[in-house]
């Protein structure tokens, strides 16, 4: 019997378990394939120290070069395994558990990487909206610390990057709308409404695209006016999108 995975997530005040576009990725694939598993909650300045603890390796470099350790990460007592990075935790799982559905399939990872980067390029501006509102819903001891290590990333004052009811913000909309639009572009390629990008099954990016737009429903709040604004963009293609994976 398979003994539940542990999951760790990042807590906050959002409405909805979980918040995080990137640990929503990891969170949608556990739930798509029907794998049990438990969540831990760990703040921004303790991730780091829980990585080492399960000695699992930065998954990259701050602009400083510090080593950066992020969330979500796995361990799975099945196998004794500990893991981070949603892509990675996704490849693992196809491997160790066949008898899921797969979310990277075979001789796509190639693909499924350049996509997920060129839909994130795309709608790039989705973080200076997001970003700002998701720090003033983090527990007081998560605040400094993402603040902090966002600044890095995007420069300048958080504060200042998208203020509500501003010009910028809205030209941030618009810009963000053209994105989602180019997306809609590729699943529609060659002629084709695709509701998925390999057609009826779900793929990991699928599932990137739906967490970064559950990750600003789950902030913004879906009773906002500019979550509905996005419901309503290309005929209501995304609020389909997030309807088919908000019950994972």
């Amino acid at each position: 019997m398979q003994k539940p995975i542990t999951f760790y997530d990042i807590p906050s005040n959002v409405k909805g378990t979980s918040w995080s576009g990137n640990t929503l990725k990891t969170k949608l694939t556990l739930n798509y394939k029907r794998l049990q598993y438990e969540t831990v909650w760990v703040e921004y300045p303790l991730i780091a120290r829980t990585c080492q603890e399960l000695n699992v390796a930065p998954t990259g470099s701050w602009p400083d070069g510090s080593p950066q350790y992020t969330l979500p990460m796995i361990f799975d007592p099945n196998t004794n395994t500990a893991i981070a990075d949603s892509a990675n935790i996704a490849r693992y799982l196809d491997k160790t558990y066949p008898d899921t559905p797969r979310v990277i399939p075979e001789g796509s990872d190639a693909v499924q990487e350049a996509t997920v980067y060129a839909v994130n390029t795309a709608i790039a501006s989705i973080m200076r909206i997001v970003m700002p509102v998701a720090h003033q819903l983090l527990n007081d001891a998560s605040k400094a610390h993402f603040k902090q290590h966002r600044e890095m990333i995007l420069g300048g004052n958080m504060e200042e990057w998208s203020p509500l009811g501003s010009s910028v913000r809205a030209e941030q909309f618009k810009q963000l709308e053209k994105g989602f639009g180019q997306v809609a572009q590729w699943l529609d390629a060659g002629g084709k409404q695709r509701k998925y990008f390999m057609g009826d099954d779900i793929t990991f990016v699928d599932i990137a695209l739906a967490a970064r737009l559950l990750w600003m429903k789950r902030v913004l709040g879906d009773d906002s006016d500019e979550w509905k604004s996005v419901e309503n963009w290309h005929g209501g293609r995304w609020a389909r999108l997030v309807a088919a994976f908000e019950w994972l």
